[in-house]
């Protein structure tokens, strides 16, 4: 059946005419007059600026900037945040603000920087979310007492280490009105972490990731993470708090909220993915959101920060269903991909490598670096050796426990934010987070070799000796 050919008349012509041509002509009229009365003058001035475009044009360059630099990073065996890190630090004015101070200002103007803020924040909470909701509880099965052991042991250490280099540095580094409690607390747990999401790609990038020593190093990081959280929500606390009672009340409602949660939401949600069909919980997925919002709601306004509250609700979230499913393949790409980076570009905006003009920073900035590897590194490794690991497994488990990456960069912005680190302390220990997390896959790559080598001819050796028995 042919379609009927559309008339064109003087109907039409008369009804474009008065929805279309009148609306013109008055709008035309009414700007005429504005501008005879300076109105537009005064609002172009506001337009011209474009604060819509500048935000885009931010984010598209950070965005660009990060995923360009980290495809050079993998390229030569990094993990591609290394690149992603180095590349917020080159957009800041560590070199793009000393290089270029026109082009920095016109590509990442001041006045955008609290709007890149609140959509890093944003960001974060959905990433310490899927960082809980990835954390391999089952690992812990057959493994706790080496899981306990070695990430106890690289916690406990490079905190008391932290605690004691603070000591040191608190006349010299700590901000004006900070006490030197708040500032060692915080100096030891930045000595404390290792970035478990970081390290799960450097696994699967150097083909570790299956491996034995890959599940027990992820084991111990699994238990180092929600100890170090569980560390900075108590140390958060006891900043923001401001008497002794405010401590316990803050304290107290964390851990009701955490019992809320792991006793109360943890079995309910669990009975109500089990009962419900899968293309029902598919379309209530986006639901999960909300829930990860109002919990990083509520344990902001607690005060021990939003990313706890996040970080619980992964904790506690149900696996192996179409909600978690929907979570991982929509939230997880829109975070790395565009959040992520945004997230690195202002921790680069605040990092001033200016700020080391003294040989003397550099000093404190390479002591910095030793005793965060020292009591890391070192730590793990003799705790992996106290329980049966051979030399060369025990040095790679450190080695990879060493890594601390973007969980390093969150926990330093919270100590910037606090006030509790000094911007020159905070270029500190964003310089050592790079260069801990960029030696982790080479070494470990090296010693894993070695260690295989060494593996192959203890071995051959045994069946050497085990032939003439036979015979």
């Amino acid at each position: 059946m042919p379609e009927p050919k559309s008339k064109f008349g003087l109907r039409t012509v008369g009804i474009y005419g008065l929805l279309v041509g009148i609306p013109v002509v008055i709008s035309v009229v009414w700007l005429t007059e504005a501008t005879s009365r300076g109105t537009v003058a005064r609002s172009a001035e506001s337009v011209n600026g474009h604060p819509l475009a500048h935000l885009l044009l931010a984010i598209a360059v950070v965005v660009a900037a990060c995923k360009a630099a980290g495809w050079v990073l993998r390229r030569i065996g990094q993990p591609p945040v290394v690149g992603e890190i180095a590349a917020g630090i080159l957009l800041g004015p560590s070199v793009l603000g000393a290089v270029w101070p026109a082009g920095a200002s016109g590509l990442l103007p001041a006045d955008i920087l609290p709007q890149l803020n609140v959509l890093a924040q944003v960001g974060i909470v959905l990433f310490v979310f899927l960082t809980g909701l990835e954390l391999n509880q089952k690992l812990l099965r057959g493994r706790g007492h080496l899981a306990v052991v070695v990430s106890h042991v690289s916690i406990a250490v490079p905190f008391v280490l932290g605690i004691l280099l603070a000591a040191v540095a608190y006349a010299k580094f700590a901000p004006q009105g900070v006490g030197s409690l708040a500032f060692a607390l915080f100096i030891g747990v930045s000595m404390s972490i290792t970035a478990l999401p970081v390290l799960v790609r450097i696994l699967q990038d150097t083909k570790m990731f299956h491996s034995r020593i890959g599940v027990v190093t992820l084991t111990c990081a699994v238990v180092d993470d929600v100890t170090a959280w569980s560390l900075l929500a108590l140390v958060v606390a006891l900043v923001t708090a401001s008497s002794l009672t405010g401590v316990v009340l803050t304290i107290g409602l964390a851990a009701a909220f955490a019992g809320l949660l792991l006793f109360v939401a943890r079995p309910l949600m669990a009975r109500f993915v089990g009962r419900t069909a899968e293309p029902t919980l598919r379309r209530m997925a986006p639901l999960a959101l909300v829930g990860v919002l109002l919990c990083a709601m509520a344990t902001d306004w607690i005060g021990v920060h939003a990313m706890f509250g996040a970080f619980m609700f992964g904790l506690v979230f149900p696996r192996g269903n179409a909600i978690e499913k929907w979570l991982q393949e929509n939230t997880g790409g829109l975070t790395t991909a565009l959040m992520l980076p945004l997230f690195f570009a202002y921790s680069g905006l605040r990092t001033d490598l200016g700020l080391l003009s003294d040989v003397s920073l550099w000093l404190w900035c390479v002591a910095i670096l030793a005793v965060a590897v020292v009591g890391k590194l070192v730590s793990a490794a003799v705790a992996a050796r106290s329980v049966g690991e051979s030399l060369c497994r025990s040095l790679q488990i450190g080695v990879l426990m060493n890594c601390r990456g973007l969980t390093e960069l969150v926990v330093l912005n919270v100590g910037l934010d606090l006030g509790v680190l000094s911007p020159t302390m905070f270029t500190m220990l964003v310089i050592m987070a790079l260069v801990s997390t960029a030696v982790t896959a080479p070494m470990a790559v090296y010693l894993n070799k070695r260690a295989g080598r060494r593996e192959a001819t203890v071995s051959r050796i045994r069946v050497e000796q085990d032939l003439p028995k036979a015979a």
